[in-house]
């Protein structure tokens, strides 16, 4: 049932700290805790520095819990980081950061979740596959070969699934707050039971715990030329920079922490509630990740982890204690964990258009309520971009056969922004003490514990990781910050606009 409008169109202060935290937990956990280890474990070699990559994610993620929690429970205004980095830097910067967003990091997440989805429910009905095509790959034009546009039955399902998600949260926040709270309990159970089971059931003597050397990554047959071709480094050396790109898998897959601010809007007693959310869900998801990597160590062989199929690594533990029928049970949690985390990034990120939107620097209808107090044009603007971020697909060799492989343009463009969006990130952590010195007189009902190391220690880890992937993957870097700076001649245009908008009502008002 949609929720009862009232007369007054401004969004309602209606999630509480449970609400807060399941937004939180159930946005970060999605797919990447179920395949990301895979990558990851191929680039480091020893299940030792695996956990220590995922337990650096960690450390960058609650650091940034920390301080983004003083900003939040500051500025309680829909947006979240857009406001942040508006208010300490400039509405240029901001906008960047919800430029991005839209352009790729939330709808392209929205999209890479979907498919996900769609590729396990693919495991449980044989129809649902991405190389099922209800409208076979074109390639598009010379200059761009490189790519196609198809329709499979895993994208047809994707986009659906998409299109359901936005239409229930257009019914109002009550109706998706419900979603996101059933959904998230439901996969954070799933989570600690494959843990569980993992720990208690799947400890064997052949494992990666076991059979494979915790610290030397060289005595289990690793090459860090192999790992990083062209890589002119060796030794420690070596492993400590490639070290940095194994991390872009956990983090990514704890990178939605955020998203309860783009929503501060709408949540009750935000000076409290914000940065308890923050970080109870924040701590509840390192951990668990830590957890279920242990579990990855301890039930399968380094091998098994580094080669799961397609990366499923979660899949292959359960499957190697329960046989065939442990991989169905985690196609099910799967698709159980993708669905509800598709619902918090859908809830959230249409927050920030919308205040980019009433500050003039988006499409002006973006700016508006719905009766049930949500904001609909942003939903629909973001779903639809989203749906058809899952149409283009890469095109690529494959290496078993030989023939033409069709990946999906979306995870090429998350990689791209994966250094662009820990920019934005140190910049919003940097505003937390560009705002003690601007802005010291403002209420803080919470102030960033550890202040100012923690910040610190923070932008730091982001920096060194910055430019390792800079150094590593300068390419993909570059393209990542392309894409980022397309959004200054679109600036430059809403702030012309909001501009000449201004100075009407102004001279509209004027007395004579």
């Amino acid at each position: 049932m949609a929720e009862t409008p009232s007369n007054s169109n401004k969004l309602v202060r209606g999630l509480g700290l449970t609400d807060g935290t399941m937004i939180v937990i159930g946005s970060m956990i999605g797919s990447g805790i179920f395949i990301t280890s895979a990558e990851s474990s191929k680039l480091v070699g020893s299940p030792g520095w695996l956990l220590v990559a995922w337990a650096l994610a960690g450390v960058m993620t609650i650091t940034g819990a920390l301080c983004c929690a003083e900003l939040a429970a500051m500025m309680p205004r829909a947006g979240g980081p857009y406001v942040f980095l508006r208010q300490a830097y400039s509405p240029g910067t901001g906008f960047l950061f919800g430029w991005s967003l839209f352009l790729v990091v939330q709808t392209g997440t929205i999209a890479a979740v979907a498919v996900a989805f769609a590729n396990f429910t693919g495991v449980l009905i044989s129809g649902i596959d991405a190389n099922n095509y209800l409208i076979a790959p074109h390639r598009l034009p010379s200059f761009l070969s490189g790519y196609a546009i198809s329709l499979s039955t895993s994208q047809l399902l994707a986009i659906i699934m998409i299109i359901a998600l936005t239409l229930t949260n257009l019914r109002g926040l009550k109706t998706g707050k419900f979603i996101q709270n059933t959904f998230t309990f439901t996969k954070t159970a799933a989570l600690i039971g494959l843990i569980v089971v993992g720990l208690l059931l799947g400890w064997n003597h052949g494992s990666a715990a076991y059979t494979s050397s915790w610290w030397s990554p060289w005595a289990n047959g690793w090459n860090p030329q192999a790992a990083q071709p062209g890589l002119a480094l060796a030794g420690g050396a070596a492993l400590a920079i490639i070290l940095g790109r194994a991390m872009t898998g956990p983090l990514f897959a704890q990178s939605a922490w955020n998203n309860v601010t783009f929503t501060a809007g709408e949540v009750e007693n935000p000076g409290r509630n914000l940065p308890l959310a923050l970080l109870i869900g924040c701590g509840v998801v390192v951990g668990l990740y830590l957890l279920a990597n242990v579990a990855y160590v301890v039930t399968l062989p380094l091998v098994g982890i580094q080669k799961a199929d397609q990366g499923r690594v979660a899949s292959a533990t359960m499957q190697a204690i329960f046989g065939s029928k442990g991989a169905i049970i985690m196609a099910a949690a799967i698709m159980i964990s993708t669905f509800g985390c598709n619902n918090g990034l859908i809830l959230a990120g249409a927050r920030v258009y919308y205040a980019m939107a009433r500050d003039g620097l988006f499409f002006k209808g973006v700016a508006k309520l719905n009766k049930q107090h949500v904001p609909a044009i942003a939903l629909i603007t973001q779903g639809i971009w989203a749906c058809l971020l899952t149409l283009p697909r890469t095109v690529g060799t494959d290496p078993k056969t030989g023939g033409i492989a069709y990946g999906n343009v979306y995870s090429q463009l998350l990689e791209y922004l994966i250094p662009a969006d820990l920019i934005f990130y140190s910049l919003m952590v940097g505003a937390v003490i560009i705002m003690r010195r601007k802005a010291p007189e403002l209420t803080r009902p919470y102030r960033a514990w550890g202040y100012p190391i923690v910040p610190v220690i923070y932008i730091t880890m982001a920096v060194v990781v910055i430019l390792d992937l800079a150094y590593l993957a300068p390419y993909t870097a570059g393209i990542g910050s392309l894409l980022v700076l397309t959004g200054i001649p679109a600036y430059l245009i809403w702030r012309k606009s909001a501009a000449s908008a201004a100075t009407t009502e102004s001279l509209a008002t004027e007395e004579p």
